[in-house]
């Protein structure tokens, strides 16, 4: 099951004079998290890259951000990967130390930055939401909101008509207990929609 970090966590790097400070952060999307390399930008204007790794929602990204081809964003991507995280930004702020690395060197530093800061990290599990409509009896209104408040369900929506419609989201997981067990105790009352 996917997961996300519950903050921002950092590291930082001391290899062959070259410092690499490296975080991992929860980002929505691909906009957010540019608008937050920039920020990066701004607070180390003596950096020589800022490199990142996205995953976020279905978007991902790995920025070499001028290091040799594939030897920043990908491996910081693929620790992302292997540990089976979403909706979360890697980056890398790099502080060359006059001494070259070479790709492989390169390879390990970024990848140990992104690793060492996630050593720290809580980590919470993401849960796919879904939503749920359907229209009921008036009668039938409070056991309704009550079940939704005891699942921890997030009622989006009510309309009052002839009968009462209603739309909220739970847990995907939780959704088809749900449905059968609000339309046994109600008896069929309950006409669930798409």
């Amino acid at each position: 099951m996917p997961s996300t970090v519950a903050s921002a966590v950092h590291s930082e790097l001391l290899i062959k004079k070259s410092r690499f400070i490296g975080c991992v952060e929860p980002m929505r999307d691909r906009p957010s998290a540019q608008t937050r390399v920039l920020e990066l930008w701004r607070q180390h204007p003596g950096a020589t890259h800022v490199c990142w790794a996205l995953l976020a929602g279905g978007q991902s990204a790995a920025v070499d951000d001028g290091e040799p081809s594939g030897t920043a964003g990908r491996p910081m991507l693929e620790v992302l990967r292997h540990q089976d995280l979403e909706g979360v930004l890697a980056t890398v702020v790099r502080y060359y130390g006059g001494i070259n690395l070479g790709a492989g060197g390169l390879v390990r530093a970024y990848t140990d930055a992104v690793a060492q800061a996630l050593l720290t990290a809580t980590k919470v599990p993401l849960t796919r939401l879904r939503t749920l409509h359907c229209a009921l009896p008036y009668a039938l209104e409070g056991l309704m909101r009550r079940e939704i408040d005891a699942v921890g369900a997030q009622l989006l929506d009510v309309a009052h008509g002839s009968l009462v419609d209603m739309r909220f989201s739970l847990p995907e997981p939780d959704a088809d207990a749900f449905i059968a067990r609000l339309s046994d105790a109600a008896s069929g009352r309950i006409g669930w929609m798409d």
